[in-house]
C-alpha cells in the first residue's frame, strides 16, 4: 500500500477488495509508478516521495522511499536509513544525508520499525526485523530501480542494532554500512563472522551515557542490552577485512573549540577495504553535525559541532562507489 498524505489507495477490481498480498504487491508498483513519473517531472523539486508496503514475515511492513531524477533507474545507489525513535519524515529534514547525496541521486529509504523501535534483544523479533530489511531490499532489486552492487545501509541508536546483525549474517548484501552512536550488541559477537570484507564506518562518542564506548550495559528506553566496545566491534570487521594490528588516527578540525569535544578519525590499517571509527573524544549520545540526535538535551552527554555525519557517510559511501 502507498500513503500519500494520510489516505491509503486501495486497488478494486470488479467491486472486490483484492487479497493482502496482491494488494500489497499492486501497492507497491503503484508507489514505484507515481514517484518515478514525479522523479521525471521538471518540477523544481528534487525528489519523489512516498510510502510503500511490503509483505514480511507474514506481515505488512512500510517504509518511506525517495526517489532522486538525475540517474537512470538501474544506475541507483540504495542507502537504507535504520533511525533511532525519531519519526521518518522529521529525520529526512534534520539528518542530512538526503541534501549531501542529492548531486548522486540515490534511492533512500526509510523502513518504519514496529511500535517505533528496532528489536533490541535476541529472538524472534530481531530476526523479524532483519528478514523485514532482506526482503525490502529483494523488492527494490528486483523492481530495477537500483544497482545490486550499490546498496548501503545506515543504522542510528537503536537502528544499529539490527543495522549490525546483518552486518554480521549479511554482508554480500551491502556495498557498506555505518553506524551512528550504537554499538555491536554483545549476543551477536561471538558468531559474528562477516561472509566477506565488508566496509564499515563507525560514528561513536567516547563518553556516551546510553550504549558505552568501552561496552557494558547500554540503557535504552525498553531495558538494557549487553554491547561490546567500540573497539572489540572495529577488531571483528577488520579481521574480515584483513587488515593490520595497526590503525591511522587523523585530528579533524577542531571548528568549534567550545563545545567540549574533539574528534578523532582512526583507520585501520592494511585492509582489503576501508574500516573506520569517527571517535568523538568527550562526545554522548549525539550524532556529531548541525542535528543532534532523537531526544538530545543535557542528559544525553556533550554534543560535537565540528563534524557534520551526514557528509562523512556519503563521502565514505562515494569512495565505495555510491
Amino acid at each position: 500500500m502507498i500513503v500519500r498524505g494520510d489516505e491509503p489507495f486501495r486497488d478494486h477490481r470488479g467491486g472486490r477488495r483484492l487479497s493482502t498480498l496482491a494488494a500489497a504487491r499492486a501497492a507497491t508498483w503503484l508507489a514505484l509508478a507515481l514517484l518515478t513519473m514525479l522523479a521525471a517531472s521538471p518540477q523544481p523539486a528534487s525528489a519523489a516521495s512516498g510510502r510503500i508496503s511490503i509483505e514480511s514475515g507474514g506481515m505488512t511492513r512500510t517504509a518511506i522511499l525517495i526517489l532522486h531524477h538525475r540517474l537512470k533507474q538501474a544506475r541507483r545507489p540504495l542507502v537504507i536509513v535504520l533511525r533511532s525513535r525519531e519519526k521518518g519524515p522529521r529525520l529526512r529534514r534534520v539528518f542530512g544525508l538526503e541534501e549531501m547525496a542529492r548531486s548522486a541521486g540515490p534511492v533512500l529509504v526509510y523502513p518504519d520499525p514496529i511500535g517505533g523501535h528496532w528489536s533490541e534483544t535476541p529472538g524472534p523479533e530481531a530476526t523479524r526485523d532483519a528478514t523485514f530489511i532482506r526482503d525490502l531490499v529483494a523488492k527494490i532489486v528486483s523492481d530495477g530501480i537500483v544497482d545490486r552492487r550499490k546498496v548501503f545501509l545506515v543504522g542510528i541508536s537503536n537502528g544499529g542494532f539490527t543495522t549490525f546483525r546483518l552486518a554480521c549474517d549479511n554482508a554480500s548484501l551491502f556495498a557498506g554500512v555505518a553506524t551512528l552512536i550504537t554499538a555491536l550488541p554483545a549476543y551477536l559477537a561471538p558468531t559474528c563472522k562477516p561472509s566477506r570484507p565488508l566496509p564499515l564506518l563507525m560514528i561513536v562518542g567516547s563518553a556516551d551515557p546510553v550504549i558505552p564506548y568501552a561496552g557494558g550495559k547500554a540503557a535504552l528506553p525498553d531495558g538494557k542490552i549487553d554491547v561490546v566496545s567500540a573497539d572489540a566491534a572495529l577488531a571483528i570487521f577488520g579481521k574480515a577485512a584483513g587488515c593490520g594490528e595497526s590503525r591511522t588516527t587523523t585530528a579533524m578540525p577542531d571548528r568549534d573549540t567550545r563545545d567540549g569535544t574533539r574528534a578523532y578519525l582512526d583507520k585501520l590499517n592494511g585492509c582489503k577495504v576501508p574500516v573506520e571509527v569517527l571517535r568523538v573524544e568527550g562526545g554522548g549520545h549525539s550524532v556529531p553535525g548541525h542535528w543532534a540526535g532523537i531526544g538530545s538535551d543535557t542528559s544525553r552527554g556533550l554534543h560535537n559541532n565540528d563534524v557534520e555525519s551526514a557528509r562523512l557517510i556519503w563521502d565514505f559511501f562515494s569512495r565505495l562507489g555510491g
